[in-house]
């Protein structure tokens, strides 16, 4: 009966012992698959989507400065303006290349986009993603939604604002700006996020060409 009680107390051990070894090999995998993520290439495809206040900011396509806007003609934008409150939405669509031997996974991406310098977007994108070595660039799609309203009452940012949207609709003589991409990748492990150090950063210049569907 002794015998029989310590043979199952030691197969207990041997499997908890077990489970602990595969537990802690599968962390080390997940960690490796984030430090992955950020040996990963990074590109901002192309931009779609995108409105102000609810217009399609292909409309804007031959203003020269913020002054020519006919708010009579926008009354959305006005009222927006007025609310202090002027929604950007749009959706970009980020290309994560893996040029490693390992396969790169996350289950979160926490983000922040920035035009020139001025913060505009910031978040968490709350999804799996994986990318696995040699193979085609992966894509991204990413939902971004600001309220404006400051970079709009602030000359400098208004300017900013204003060659954004005459770069993304091939307004000629628009002043040269970019978006400047953050990105950490995070893991969940157990209840707990393990971020990666630091975040990786990108620019891209901004074209007509980003823009999808774009009017020439």
């Amino acid at each position: 009966m002794k015998k029989q009680i310590l043979l199952t107390s030691v197969l207990v051990l041997l499997a908890m012992a077990a489970s602990a070894v595969f537990i802690s090999c599968g962390v080390g995998k997940q960690v490796s698959e984030v430090k992955t993520f950020g040996e990963c290439k990074y590109d901002l495809a192309s931009v779609d989507s995108v409105y102000v206040a609810g217009i399609d900011i292909r409309e804007f396509k031959n203003i020269r400065g913020f002054n020519d806007l006919d708010l009579a003609k926008y009354p959305g934008l006005a009222i927006a303006l007025l609310r202090k409150n002027v929604p950007l939405d749009l959706r970009v669509n980020m290309d994560i290349t893996n040029p490693t031997r390992n396969r790169a996974a996350i289950n979160q991406l926490e983000y922040k986009v920035l035009l020139t310098k001025s913060e505009i977007f910031s978040g968490f994108l709350n999804q799996r993603i994986e990318v696995m070595p040699g193979t085609a660039s992966t894509r991204v799609p990413i939902k971004l939604n600001a309220n404006v309203y400051q970079l709009l009452n602030n000359n400098e940012t208004r300017d900013e604002f204003v060659n954004m949207v005459m770069a993304l609709t091939g307004k000629s003589g628009a002043n040269p700006s970019k978006f400047t991409v953050k990105v950490k990748p995070t893991l969940d492990l157990a209840g707990k996020q393990l971020n990666y150090p630091g975040y990786i950063t990108f620019e891209k210049e901004i074209t007509s060409n980003m823009l999808t569907g774009s009017i020439k």
